[in-house]
């Protein structure tokens, strides 16, 4: 089991100062990876939580990281395909290189309709277009000549340099629908879980990915199962009968449990604790501060 922690990136606390400290002190304790998320906008009285009104940029924001750090890993969870692939590609290309090979990119479809709006996507055939994203990514990554034409995206024939060095980085998908989860297991390196993934019903999405990895012949082992682990830390056990939620103690069975059921990768991730003191970032600091700490792998 790999673990992991997702840096400030929501909120009042999120300052570069907060996400410098948790990704030094991370990589001081022993954590595998680094995490961001994508909020591109909050549409006005829209009901998802604050958790998503302010949200940095999860690219930038990784750069940043990757310059006061030189070993734990770099991932983002996720990145949606309303974007378009070739700038993502180069994008991502750039910090695979600048961070020494340390990214995981972490992709998705997207499901909010006005983030499609304003960047001038169709929301239509989300999956078709995702599939199809994956192979530009690929495609400007390896290619000495990149070209491409599909229902979605054309890309004349085209050098696209550099490469990433030491290679591409490893592809994550999300999604949590049947479909989603075949898709993951044809084109991708890895499978992460969303923020509301049912953690109880986890193991049958792996072993569903499982079967479609043999079916087309590919190494299980080599996938990542990764878990976004929304976790909250509490003073008892049974405040809330969630995975993930109480004290120290139950966290880290929890985990144990994760890994039990297949899961290779999770990372703490208090941007979603809604007792995160947002309005004092201080407190906030001191909270995730001692998470780091009791949770270090």
């Amino acid at each position: 089991m790999r673990v992991g922690f997702a840096v400030p990136v929501s909120g009042p606390w999120a300052t570069p100062e907060n996400m410098r400290r948790i990704a030094t002190r991370a990589e001081e304790l022993g954590y595998d990876q680094l995490w961001t998320f994508q909020r591109l906008l909050y549409p006005v009285g829209h009901p998802m939580g604050d958790t998503y009104r302010s949200v940095h940029d999860p690219l930038i924001t990784l750069a940043h990281l990757s310059a006061v750090t030189s070993r734990i890993g770099l991932g983002v969870a996720v990145v949606n395909a309303y974007v378009q692939p070739v700038p993502l590609a180069k994008q991502l290309a750039t910090l695979q290189t600048l961070s020494g090979g340390r990214l995981t990119a972490g992709l998705g479809l997207g499901w909010l309709p006005e983030e499609f709006e304003a960047t001038g996507v169709d929301m239509a055939r989300r999956g078709r277009r995702g599939e199809e994203f994956v192979a530009v990514l690929r495609k400007a990554w390896t290619d000495d000549v990149v070209e491409h034409e599909g229902g979605f995206y054309r890309v004349p024939p085209a050098h696209i340099e550099p490469k990433p060095v030491p290679g591409p980085p490893r592809v994550l998908l999300g999604g949590g629908a049947e479909v989603a989860l075949r898709r993951a297991a044809r084109l991708a390196d890895g499978w992460v879980s969303a923020s509301r993934e049912d953690l109880g019903a986890i193991a049958g999405r792996i072993e569903l990915i499982k079967t479609e990895l043999a079916a087309a012949g590919r190494d299980a082992d080599a996938f990542r199962f990764v878990c976004r682990g929304v976790t909250r830390v509490r003073a008892a056990s049974g405040a809330e009968d969630r995975p993930l939620t109480g004290t120290y103690d139950k966290i880290r069975q929890d985990v144990a449990e994760l890994a039990a059921r297949g899961v290779t990768d999770v990372f703490h991730d208090l941007n979603f604790d809604p007792e995160i003191p947002v309005a004092d970032a201080k407190e906030a600091m001191r909270r995730a501060e001692e998470a780091l700490e009791a949770l270090a792998p």
